[in-house]
């Protein structure tokens, strides 16, 4: 059931692919390591829609992922001075210093700690997608809470704060950024945040998760996550069509598998086509915001652009190690002392916030075969 290539001290990771395609924990998937610049592991299966097999170059929506992705892109652009992490986002976009969120710099917004975790009018999926007008409502939002004083996961607006910031720095789109400088140059077509008709026919259909235990009736109005989990939601549905996956919304609509993210996100754990120079990994690790995530309910961490190892990723090694999930399940882990990139691509999603068995499982699985236990 399951397909590609890997080497022996990896096929425990393989090994659990085809176990959970066997009894339908995965529908269909793929995973991947970058160790050291080479791909290790390279594998795949299952079904990417009824009756369809899942491909070498199967593509799916990888949600939350994709907000690394756009970090990637962002960070390149501070690796070339073109940007300034420890700027004001308004020297960038000056429309969203309005309303006193003059000071907000932009590592606070790569670290999910803006004091904007989403908007103060209601957004439909149409709106979502039309960046331009949904930024100039950002760009009009009052802050929610002071900026860097607490985390609050920027759900679904994510890359749109990103977008405001590199189309108004350089009259580009974070998507044709994340092109231009994560991919093209390493000749990397296996992801796209903007799915072209060309590659359509290779996305995988999302499953969706089993019904949510979060009684969103009984949230109240103020709440943090009522007021960007429900505005919009996303069911698969809605990200299963043609205009979804064409669109470039940089905080979740990312489509990808495990051999392109791990691939890309190598430039941070192998230095992988030079993206990034070793001064601005380090960055990746200044912490921004630590602490109950106001959005989320749980412990976090958050560095530049990714998550760091936090309580609520227990299967996340410690170390210099940046990383994050997606909904449903999909996620990429990058071990810089190991010089090792995990990623998981998942068609069939799992209910979670932040971590989910089946996910942690992918990454105790990578890490063993990569550090495996003494035997007796």
């Amino acid at each position: 059931m399951v397909e590609g290539d890997w080497t022996a001290r990896f096929a425990p990771l393989a090994d659990l692919l085809a176990r959970n395609l066997q009894d339908g924990t995965d529908v269909g998937a793929a995973v991947a390591v970058v160790l050291d610049g080479e791909l290790v592991v390279d594998a795949w299966g299952g079904q990417a829609q009824p009756g369809v097999s899942w491909q070498r170059d199967t593509i799916v929506q990888v949600w939350s992922v994709t907000k690394t992705m756009a970090a990637l892109a962002v960070l390149a652009l501070v690796d070339d001075d073109r940007l300034d992490l420890d700027a004001p986002v308004a020297r960038y976009w000056p429309a969203f210093g309005a309303h006193g969120k003059d000071a907000v710099i932009v590592r606070q917004v790569l670290g999910h700690a803006s004091g904007v975790p989403g908007w103060d009018r209601k957004v439909t999926v149409d709106d979502l997608v039309d960046l331009q007008l949904t930024e100039s409502w950002l760009a009009d939002v009052s802050p929610w809470y002071q900026a860097g004083s607490a985390p609050a996961y920027q759900l679904v607006n994510h890359g749109h704060l990103l977008d405001g910031i590199v189309r108004n720095a350089l009259g580009r789109t974070l998507a044709q950024v994340i092109d231009e400088l994560v991919l093209e140059p390493t000749g990397n077509n296996d992801f796209f945040l903007g799915v072209p008709d060309e590659a359509l026919m290779r996305c995988a259909d999302l499953v969706p998760p089993p019904p949510s235990n979060i009684d969103y009736s009984a949230l109240p109005a103020v709440s943090f996550l009522l007021r960007t989990m429900t505005n919009p939601l996303l069911p698969a549905t809605v990200c299963n069509s043609v205009a979804w996956r064409r669109s470039e919304v940089g905080a979740a609509a990312g489509h990808g598998n495990a051999r392109g993210v791990a691939l890309a996100q190598s430039a941070i754990t192998c230095g992988s086509g030079g993206l990034l120079s070793e001064a601005t990994v380090r960055r990746i690790f200044d912490v921004q915001a630590e602490g109950i995530d106001l959005v989320l309910g749980a412990p976090v961490r958050y560095g530049v652009g990714f998550g760091l190892p936090m309580t609520s990723a227990p299967a996340v090694p410690d170390g210099r190690v940046c990383w994050w999930t997606g909904y449903g399940g999909a996620i990429v882990v990058n071990d810089v002392d190991r010089r090792m990139t995990f990623a998981y691509t998942p068609n069939s999603m799992a209910n979670h916030l932040i971590s989910s068995p089946r996910t942690d499982e992918y990454v105790r699985t990578a890490f063993a075969c990569l550090d495996p236990q003494p035997t007796a």
